[in-house]
């Protein structure tokens, strides 16, 4: 299966990663080959990559949001559960997955899949169904940050029992009257950071698989923020009782 990617910092990102085939690299006709078109340029050429001029309307017709450049690649390369813990091995970090309960927004994953990698989460867990996957939307969400982490599609529950074995603490994210306030909550160290959809939150079966249901403090009169926000926030908070590192 191939598709589209869009945008000057997916395509320079996914070209960087050299996670996927690459098939053509289209760029817009009378287009400046400078500052990143310019790295795009110069990635593909130690990549012996098909390089196309071709009018504005062409790379139109794919998405209106082509910024002068798409490339033809490959379907996104998914992961497992086990190369997650073996990246975190690999760094001698303790393990920080992200585990994301049928979020369907493409920007909301995005987001998140950005500050995952931001942050260092060694893997992304994302149910078999309805959910958002990595489509060509997603990476430019994301900005490419994608391309450069370990992503899955999974069983989340039973996903949950094997990290919860391997020591993982796994905590949920979700505003609500049974959530405990975040203060003397564990953070650092092994961690799964669970973070429910938009509109229902977390699943029942999911909720129950994790330790502890946490919510984030608020002082102002809306009382939820958006999933992405909440989950980037989360995840910045583990880092930083990380030290940082």
């Amino acid at each position: 299966m191939r598709e589209w990617i869009y945008g000057r910092n997916p395509v320079y990102e996914v070209l960087r990663a050299g996670r996927r085939q690459i098939f053509r690299l289209l760029i817009a006709q009378g287009t400046q080959i400078k500052g990143r078109l310019g790295d795009i340029l110069e990635l593909s050429k130690g990549m012996n990559t098909q390089v196309e001029h071709v009018p504005r309307k062409n790379l139109d017709g794919i998405h209106l949001q082509n910024q002068g450049v798409v490339l033809e690649v490959n379907a996104y390369p998914y992961a497992s559960l086990p190369e997650m813990f073996n990246l975190a091995e690999r760094r001698g970090e303790p393990p920080l997955i992200l585990i994301l309960d049928t979020l369907q927004d493409p920007q909301n994953l995005g987001t998140l899949l950005r500050t995952g990698e931001v942050v260092g989460v060694h893997g992304v867990l994302l149910p078999y169904r309805r959910t958002a996957t990595v489509t060509p939307a997603v990476v430019n969400a994301s900005s490419g940050a994608s391309e450069h982490l370990l992503v899955t599609q999974i069983n989340l529950a039973q996903a949950i029992n094997t990290i919860k074995e391997k020591g993982v603490w796994v905590i949920g994210l979700e505003s609500g009257s049974e959530s405990q306030p975040l203060e003397g909550v564990r953070l650092a160290g092994s961690l799964a950071l669970v973070v429910g959809g938009e509109g229902e939150g977390m699943r029942a079966l999911v909720r129950k698989s994790c330790d502890q249901i946490i919510r984030l403090p608020m002082r102002g009169r809306i009382d939820s923020l958006n999933a992405a926000v909440a989950g980037s926030i989360a995840l910045y908070l583990a880092w930083e009782a990380r030290g940082y590192t």
